[in-house]
């Protein structure tokens, strides 16, 4: 299977290369995030070249599909980048690239897209970085990079993996990918499911860690922040719903429903993902008036506004503490985005039902302190339960801050894990 798996690689880079040469302008027009990923692609091996050269440092590789995935790999990022070391983190989504490329406190010194998982990449890649170990975020498998990593014998580790007793690695055409998952040196799981799922394909090298998302989420929280901007949107507001990472039209149809029967509550829309067609629509479903962030200053006269519409990627985990409630996107997929980040602020959290392979909605959902809904009408009643009754809300927001508190600290036995195996 694996020559089929190298073929399709092969097959994709040669016809996203001959996409971008034909059209950029036209993906450009329609689909932002598709022409950045298109333009990240190009050349990226040589960029990666052009940084590394002369680094004398040992080299620690984390990879984070996504922006999401950054939240759990910013903690280690930092310990591992305090203790002297090259840390170059990659991403293959654009969502994270341009979020964090050229930013200061990364927690990286580098950052760069991944490389198509071809052999070929991956031993230019692999023979540049020269990583002393690498780190997976989640659940990200690689066939061509976990394969060459093994061959190398370099230490490899997967941080917060999910893998539920139905995972598709246990399917027979996914022999290869399991023979490949031999690299990994530990697998640090988020739950005892998992742990016992690995152990049933032959893996007896995980253990259950906690998240080091909690982690991520109470460092920011406890960092100063200021907006002058939305400080102004909020100050006449009797309590602010924040609705982030909208990331679809189910999201989109419960919050925006939610804002149209609440027009005395205010709402700070964040999307996923901004494209001028995902804006237009935002503003479209709604019948208050809302202003896109870009078109505002800290002297803007919000007094007719309802919605303020966040169109930047990369604070929504500061916003979050300018509001009283919270619905979270993502939920009617299997990609729920993090719910920890409005946890501990304290705020009440609604998501959509597709939690069931989730480890911390679960927890929140038996502690009452989250929330499941599936339509509009639910997600009204969740709201009218706590707009008016403060008592609630409060005993909520205890609970929910002590429950974030009580999962602080997984940071530290993931570096330790790492770095042990680098004294072996």
């Amino acid at each position: 299977m694996q020559p089929l798996y190298n073929a399709a690689m092969r097959i994709a880079k040669a016809v996203f290369r001959l996409a971008w040469k034909a059209c950029p302008e036209w993906m450009l027009s329609h689909d932002s995030k598709t022409y950045q990923f298109f333009a990240g692609q190009q050349d990226c091996l040589k960029a990666i070249h052009e940084a590394l050269a002369g680094n004398t440092k040992e080299v620690y590789w984390v990879h984070a599909v996504s922006l999401g995935e950054y939240g759990v790999a910013r903690p280690i990022l930092k310990r591992l980048q305090a203790e002297n070391r090259c840390v170059v983190l990659t991403f293959f989504s654009p969502t994270g690239y341009l979020a964090l490329h050229g930013k200061r406190n990364t927690g990286a010194d580098h950052i760069f897209y991944l490389p198509w998982d071809t052999a070929k990449n991956v031993r230019d890649f692999l023979d540049t970085v020269n990583p002393r170990c690498a780190v997976f975020i989640i659940s990200e498998y690689w066939l061509n990079y976990l394969s060459e990593l093994r061959r190398r014998q370099i230490p490899t580790f997967m941080v917060s993996a999910l893998v539920p007793g139905n995972t598709y690695l246990k399917r027979w055409y996914m022999r290869p990918m399991r023979h490949a998952l031999k690299a990994v040196t530990t697998f640090m799981v988020l739950n005892e499911e998992s742990q016992q799922t690995l152990a049933s394909m032959g893996f007896q090298n995980s253990t259950v860690m906690g998240d080091p998302l909690f982690d991520n989420a109470l460092s920011i929280a406890q960092t100063p922040y200021e907006n002058p901007i939305i400080e102004k949107f909020c100050q006449s507001a009797n309590g602010v719903f924040i609705a982030g990472s909208i990331s679809d039209k189910n999201d989109l149809e419960l919050v925006s429903q939610l804002a149209n029967s609440q027009k005395d509550t205010k709402f700070i829309f964040v999307p996923h993902e901004i494209s001028e067609h995902t804006l237009l629509a935002y503003k479209a479903s709604l019948h208050g008036r809302s202003v896109n962030y870009s078109e505002c200053t800290p002297d803007t006269d919000f007094s007719q506004t309802q919605v303020l519409i966040i169109n930047y990627v990369g604070d929504l985990a500061r916003i979050y503490r300018y509001g009283r409630w919270a619905y979270v996107g993502g939920g009617f997929t299997p990609l729920l985005h993090s719910v920890v980040e409005p946890m501990v602020y304290g705020l009440p959290v609604a998501f959509g039902p597709r939690i069931e392979r989730k480890v911390t909605p679960l927890q929140m959902v038996n502690l009452g302190i989250g929330c499941v809904v599936e339509t509009s009408q639910a997600l009204q009643e969740w709201f009218l339960q706590l707009k008016d009754n403060r008592a609630l809300q409060e005993s909520i927001s205890r609970k929910a801050i002590d429950y974030a508190q009580s999962h602080a600290g997984a940071t530290e036995a993931i570096v330790n894990t790492i770095t042990q195996q680098e004294k072996r």
